[in-house]
């Protein structure tokens, strides 16, 4: 890449429109740019970075087993008819209609899309297992795309889906991939940790996600100081301290609480400990009202509650909801509660003399137990908190957030189940085809490597990953030897396979040391007075000294540096 021709700028003013370090300094570098709320050109320096991603996700997936091709992103709708998965995308989904009126949907996933190919094969066990894989386009209608590329609607994942005849095949199919995934993450030298995670929309047995730690993340993890648990906190298991409460029952009291709706209210006007009070969710859950209670210091996890109570669809509850049972919003209490589902949280069903609405407007009741009410169900609905008991060793739960930047589902027979792919055993029955499911997103590592290498001046790419891997810098392009020695070097350096470009704008030198630290580029070679000694300057972006080195020497140099970092 030649500056003074080839397309390159970069940002001078501040990025006011992105809430991340990763997207201000991706856009301020010229890497992306903003076309909409959550859709992205990628410009020649992003592109080449995305490129160098893809390759390296590419040779570990082909070290594998696992086999390329390509899959359209125009999806005939009916496709998610048959696995049922048309409701369950709902408005995440982009739909249109063809000029026959024909409804399609532009790819948000490919699961359907990789049992129809794998038709084309499987007939006997015997063509059993293979995994393929892609890396392609997705669109999702995101209700709130934030944080650059890091939750966008259009996006590149590599996704690969393996098909196995039993679940001893997919365990074997799922550890290539899995360890396919850590080789990638580690080759990219990204700081990531592996949780358990909710299959959700995807469904299935298991669902691992890899996530590069960072201060940005959208995910909260939930790791034990003293052993190796590791969850995604939707699914982290609450664990409560059933050690036997001694406290003598109370008698239970209704009190009087003016303009106390909320639980800090509450137990504040009473002088309580919040985590002796019981709080109430008024929810509505497949258009039933469901009042949700758990203990006053908790938040509510919403899809443990979904998956206690087997629902798709959880909303808050609106007034005319409310009014088909005897709730009173900021004073509902579970004892004597009418026309509602009752769902009590299991830290609820250990706690003695806490604090309960009244259902009565400005009452509470005090001294409340579990003998005082009935309820329909019990279960872990609520998020754990830091400090809580790890559920493996006992030891003190700790939390990280974390950007995900790959998943593995343990998928089972759901899709080709729902989908018709099945094979002829050696037993002369047809059996379902078990299935496994792989995803990174290629964007969202380009969005964590640089949350994780950056400083005030711009981004510190990875040799591996940066768009290019050597910049020489000409001070003034007029002089002579200077625009000789560069070119030479230039020529040399792209000769030996190593990208490299030059910064041959007739700019001041400030200029061009400052997008060259802001684009990121691992190595710097200054061509300047010093020529005329047949000396250059070698910086390296990770360090902060420079070094001067005959130029008869520079090419080895690099050689040695760029073989290091493989």
């Amino acid at each position: 890449m030649r500056l003074s021709k080839d397309f390159f700028y970069t940002i001078k003013e501040n990025i006011s429109d992105e809430d991340s370090v990763s997207g201000k300094l991706l856009v301020k570098s010229g890497m992306i740019k903003k076309i909409s709320n959550g859709i992205y050109a990628k410009m020649p320096l992003g592109e080449k970075a995305l490129k160098n991603v893809e390759s390296i996700i590419r040779k570990n997936m082909d070290e594998a087993g696992a086999n390329e091709l390509s899959m359209p992103t125009l999806l005939p709708m009916d496709i998610f008819e048959k696995s049922g998965r048309k409701e369950t995308f709902g408005p995440s989904m982009f739909k249109l209609n063809d000029r026959y009126s024909r409804e399609y949907a532009l790819g948000p996933t490919h699961e359907e899309l990789f049992v129809l190919a794998a038709m084309n094969k499987v007939k006997s066990y015997r063509d059993l297992p293979f995994t393929i894989y892609q890396i392609g386009t997705k669109y999702r209608d995101e209700m709130r795309p934030r944080l650059g590329l890091i939750r966008i609607r259009e996006f590149t994942m590599k996704d690969s889906y393996s098909f196995d005849k039993d679940y001893e095949g997919l365990d074997i199919s799922y550890k290539k991939m899995f360890d396919a995934y850590h080789k990638i993450f580690k080759e990219l030298g990204i700081d990531y940790t592996v949780v358990k995670a909710d299959t959700g929309a995807m469904g299935g047995l298991l669902s691992e996600e890899f996530h590069a730690v960072t201060d940005i993340g959208e995910d909260t993890l939930v790791l034990c100081e003293n052993c190796d648990y590791s969850s995604n906190l939707e699914v982290s298991k609450n664990v409560v301290n059933k050690e036997e409460n001694i406290e003598d029952e109370k008698e239970l009291q209704l009190v009087e609480t003016p303009n106390a709706h909320t639980i800090e209210e509450v137990s504040k006007f009473l002088n309580l400990d919040v985590k002796k009070t019981v709080k109430a969710m008024l929810m509505n859950i497949d258009d039933e009202l469901v009042i949700l209670f758990i203990r006053g210091d908790r938040e509510l996890n919403e899809n443990k509650v979904l998956k206690l109570l087997g629902a798709n669809e959880i909303n808050f509850a609106n007034d005319e909801l409310i009014a088909k049972s005897n709730a009173v919003p900021g004073f509902t209490g579970p004892i004597d509660l009418k026309s509602a589902k009752i769902v009590v949280d299991n830290e609820v069903l250990n706690m003695k003399n806490f604090c309960c609405g009244g259902n009565k407007e400005g009452y509470h009741y005090i001294n409340a137990n579990v003998k005082d009410f009935k309820y329909d169900i019990s279960g872990d609905i609520v998020n754990v908190k830091e400090g809580d008991v790890c559920p493996n060793c006992g030891g003190k739960l700790i939390f990280k957030k974390g950007i995900e930047i790959g998943n593995t589902f343990k998928l089972g027979t759901k899709y080709s189940e729902s989908l018709g792919l099945n094979y002829l055993g050696d037993d002369n029955k047809n059996h379902p085809v078990v299935m496994g499911s792989y995803g990174i997103g290629v964007e969202r590592i380009l969005s964590a490597i640089v949350e994780q290498n950056n400083d005030d001046k711009g981004i510190i790419w990875p040799i591996n990953v940066a768009p290019y891997k050597v910049a020489i810098v000409v001070i003034n392009p007029k002089e002579e030897k200077q625009i000789e020695e560069g070119n030479n070097l230039y020529e040399t350096l792209n000769k030996l396979g190593i990208d490299t470009l030059i910064d041959d704008r007739e700019e001041r030198a400030g200029v061009k040391f400052n997008d060259m630290d802001l684009i990121g580029i691992p190595i710097r070679i200054t061509v300047g007075k010093k020529i005329n000694e047949n000396m250059v300057e070698v910086k390296l972006r990770n360090q902060n000294e420079a070094k001067d080195l005959n130029a008869g020497d520079v090419v080895e140099f690099i050689k040695d540096i760029i073989s290091k970092n493989k």
